[in-house]
């Protein structure tokens, strides 16, 4: 039964940089990772094969062996020895390109490269990626302010290898290899007053953990207002509609409206006010964001309410306004 790719594993081409290799391998192993996948058996089986390619792709030495030999490059010394004075093309059967036996040549020196020299030093330390979590606020809570309660699992940079994923040259047993280790972490974000839809909320070094000793990533909160059954924003105003029965909207009067900050008040209409007529409460709408004790401003659009199913006396009164106008 053939070997299993290891490029194909990791979803690279097999021309990929060492940067690729890694990006590759811990966006793979953070979804299959057993602490992200509890009890999915499945998961933890491809979390293995995950590893096992990495630790060959990541290696210079193992790699190169990997590419030449293919799912033997395990014997390769073994070749080394039985054909030290082979000589020089390689053949096709391996992935890669990997040299063949079958009366085929190849040239162990131009395989090994003087044993391919020593591997890179340490890693370079990289910033964690940051990540995001979206939410869906009511109009109330923007214009209070709230707070969500996020349960993570949160990346910590692996105690035992620093971050690299590796110990004296062979893959760190605290991390598999990946460099974090996952710890459930409970995270309380507050929502500001005048949060708007789309707002993003950062969150420092709530991100994923850096490479190498390099600082974690931000969380950010995304926030998407949903829609208000009375109230509709726009920036940081409030528009609202107002029903006036006809006499008031005729005389003039005061109609009660409610309010955001949870309590109603005594809108005044003016005498001879036209239906869809807007009238502007200035400080009455949503804070700003950063600045809570700033408002926007409030606008009544006035609705004319009819009169209906009236009496006969009401009638009379209408025709005799009708006769005056």
């Amino acid at each position: 039964m053939p070997g299993k790719d290891y490029y194909a594993i990791l979803g690279v081409s097999r021309t990929a940089s060492e940067k690729e290799i890694k990006q590759a391998y811990r966006r793979l192993a953070r979804k299959h990772h057993p602490d992200v996948n509890p009890g999915d058996k499945q998961a933890e089986a491809h979390f293995k094969e995950i590893n096992n390619a990495y630790e060959v792709l990541a290696d210079p030495e193992k790699r190169k062996k990997y590419d030449l030999y293919g799912e033997h490059w395990q014997q390769a010394d073994q070749f080394s020895q039985q054909w030290p004075g082979a000589g020089g093309r390689r053949g096709a059967g391996a992935p890669g390109g990997a040299t063949g036996f079958g009366g085929i040549d190849f040239d162990l020196q131009d395989i090994f490269g003087g044993i391919f020299g020593e591997r890179s030093g340490r890693a370079r330390s990289h910033r964690g990626q940051d990540l995001e979590h979206h939410t869906e606020i009511t109009l109330e809570e923007a214009y209070h302010g709230s707070t969500r309660v996020l349960q993570l699992q949160s990346e910590q940079v692996c105690s035992t290898c620093r971050g690299t994923g590796a110990v004296r040259g062979v893959t760190c047993g605290g991390c598999q290899g990946m460099g974090v280790q996952f710890r459930p972490k409970r995270l309380e974000i507050k929502v500001p007053p005048g949060a708007k839809d789309g707002a993003r909320i950062r969150v420092a070094g709530e991100g994923q953990a850096g490479l190498g000793g390099g600082p974690k990533g931000d969380l950010y909160l995304v926030c998407s207002l949903r829609p208000h059954d009375r109230f509709e924003r726009r920036g940081d105003d409030l528009h609202l509609e107002v029903q006036v029965p006809l006499v008031i909207a005729v005389l003039g009067g005061e109609v009660q409206i409610p309010t955001l900050r949870g309590s109603s008040i005594m809108l005044k209409v003016p005498p001879e006010t036209q239906n869809g007529q807007v009238i502007r409460l200035a400080g009455l709408g949503m804070p700003l964001m950063g600045n809570p004790s700033a408002h926007g401003d409030l606008y009544a659009r006035v609705k004319v309410l009819l009169p209906v199913r009236l009496t006969a006396e009401q009638k009379k009164l209408f025709e005799a306004l009708r006769a005056a106008l």
